[in-house]
């Protein structure tokens, strides 16, 4: 909760300006049972219906005036609250693009989500109605006690004798409403998963026929977060009867204790009717402190999930002093690289002692069987991942060294997933580059042999593609990474297995249109098809995290190892294809 003191603090003048206006609603509020009481007084002792109707019109001033101020500190602080919860979003959003893929590949997605909306919702709760009630209250009940100590000591004892009980009652419900309200939250989370894997897996659960399964997985979960929810409801709805009950006991003290007085001769009737009016007013503060104390709960559990992330420290980040990135001048190098993942037990590493060179104008390609760490290696450029040990240099630096930005930025990366945004092609394309013009966008979609496909679309490249691109083909999706990397024309390029997807045919037209580009840049190239990787200057043929040939195509084929026979079972599947 110490990370939510700044954020108030944005805001303290609201916050201050708000608490005015809450003092000053108390006030008029709390004279007024005085004003009631002065007016009966005059009716008990036959005064003149003059001060009565004065009373009466300070009390509508006074009901006036405390309606026009409430609505300004309700405005206030709640808008305060508004403001926080806009600026943590922000920030929490922020936060969650810094952290390496590493952490999301231990999160769910649907627990982020839940936790960047439910959450701050209910931070912004707390910090809103939460923070003007929890105000609210002590003034309300301070207020009262100096006024009613005013008119009758003993009177008060006895009126206020039941609420050490409502003191009890909070301090026990307190821990259970906070743990019911975190129990509730991190089920919404687990909901929100459930929902979020079967929508974006919609096709794969029709294809399996699985949609009463999961239909029954979800229900399950529901009954559970119903359960949970609940069972906080009936916590609040323990806790507020109480509140009410003890304010009703108060009451009944005040006509019992007050009448026997009254009739003994040591009180006025006015004076009870005071006492009655301010515990009237205390109603309110006094049955809404169940709800009040979930609402500051809740927020509280809710501060607790969210200060887990923000608390993360990106493991990946630009170093104090970073060198700047401008383009490349001699090339990338693997120095003695070796990389585990944290998740796995076992430790074993993914690579091992890789070491070689990637000269500035040249192509390597990586090539061999799946899970030999060749997408690894590519995304230790630009950091997707860092080494665990050794060095990747670029120009002779660390990549550790560089700014991260200007590192990414160098790099045109086209991952083996391809994936896009529920947006339109052409701004999908022009992602990675701000000032990508029309010429460029064209030219990087006749590369990728996209050209055709455009021209059937219903807009062209404003054709709107859907959620992860789910209107195109999988050779489609892969194409329109490729021509995302190459629009904006990067000094390096990194294609992992990126045309998988594609056809022979399409696969030569694409491949023929990036060695007239290739020439300009520096590239690594991963695919499991030697047709892909035969003209690249050198090859690296990889097994179990560590480079076990390298040479040309034809030294290689020639050399009669892992590569051949790899090259030589293509070349069987392509005549049989043929037959």
């Amino acid at each position: 909760m110490g990370r939510l003191k700044t954020y108030l603090w944005r805001y303290w003048r609201r916050y201050f300006l708000g608490g005015l206006c809450l003092l000053g609603t108390v006030t008029l509020v709390m004279w007024i049972p005085w004003w009631i009481r002065e007016a009966v007084r005059i009716l008990e002792q036959g005064g003149a219906l003059s001060d009565v109707t004065f009373y009466a019109a300070v009390i509508a001033f006074a009901a006036l005036a405390q309606g026009i101020i409430r609505t300004c500190s309700r405005a206030l602080i709640f808008n305060a609250g508004r403001n926080v919860e806009y600026d943590l979003r922000n920030d929490l959003f922020a936060h969650l693009q810094k952290l390496p893929s590493s952490f999301y590949h231990a999160r769910r997605t649907g627990d982020l989500m839940s936790r960047v909306i439910n959450d701050i919702s209910a931070v912004r709760v707390m910090l809103g109605p939460g923070v003007l009630n929890f105000a609210n209250a002590p003034l309300y009940y301070v207020y009262a006690l100096v006024l009613m100590l005013s008119m009758d000591v003993r009177m008060t004892l006895a009126a206020l004798a039941p609420f050490p009980l409502l003191i009890y009652a909070a301090a026990k419900f307190r821990g259970r409403i906070m743990k019911s309200s975190l129990e509730v939250q991190q089920q919404m989370s687990a909901l929100s998963s459930h929902v979020q894997e079967n929508l974006s897996g919609m096709h794969v659960v029709k294809a399996y026929a699985q949609e009463k399964y999961q239909t029954q997985q979800f229900v399950a979960l529901n009954e559970e977060f119903r359960s949970k929810s609940l069972e906080m409801a009936r916590m609040r709805g323990i806790v507020t009867p109480i509140m009410q009950g003890i304010n009703g006991l108060t009451v009944v003290i005040v006509i019992w204790y007050g009448g026997v007085r009254v009739a003994r001769g040591d009180l006025l009737v006015a004076d009870i009717v005071a006492f009655i009016a301010y515990l009237n007013v205390l109603a309110w503060p006094t049955a809404a402190f169940g709800w009040m104390l979930s609402l500051v709960e809740r927020g509280r559990a809710a501060m607790k999930r969210l200060e887990e992330i923000l608390n993360t420290q990106p493991a990946i980040a630009s170093l104090p002093g970073a060198l700047p990135v401008a383009g490349l001048k001699s090339g990338i190098e693997f120095r003695e690289v070796s990389f585990a993942y944290e998740q796995q037990a076992n430790g074993h590493p993914i690579l091992n002692s890789i070491g070689f060179s990637l000269p500035k104008g040249k192509t390597i390609a990586l090539v061999g069987r799946i899970g030999s760490g060749k997408s690894t290696l590519a995304q230790l450029v630009p950091r997707l991942f860092d080494a665990s040990s050794g060095e990747v240099l670029i120009d002779g630096q660390d990549v550790r060294k560089l700014s991260l930005r200007d590192l990414r930025k160098a790099l045109g990366y086209v991952p083996q997933e391809p994936f896009l945004f529920s947006t339109s092609l052409r701004r999908n394309l022009a992602f990675g580059r701000d000032d990508v013009s029309d010429q460029d966008l064209q030219r990087a979609v006749r590369i990728a042999r996209l050209d055709r496909d455009v021209e059937n679309f219903p807009r062209g490249l404003d054709t709107v593609v859907g959620e992860r691109g789910v209107t195109l083909s999988g050779g489609q999706k892969q194409r329109a990474t490729l021509a995302r990397a190459l629009a904006i024309d990067p000094p390096v390029l990194i294609l992992d297995d990126c045309l998988s997807s594609v056809d022979a045919q399409t696969e030569a037209e694409i491949l023929q249109g990036l060695r007239s580009i290739l020439k300009e840049k520096t590239c690594l190239i991963i695919s499991h098809r030697i047709s892909a990787v035969k003209d690249a200057d050198e090859i690296l043929v990889f097994e179990d995290g560590r480079i076990l040939e390298r040479g040309t195509h034809h030294q290689l084929v020639e050399r009669g190892g892992l590569y051949a026979e790899l090259h030589q079972q293509q070349r069987l599947t392509e005549e049989l294809e043929q037959i």
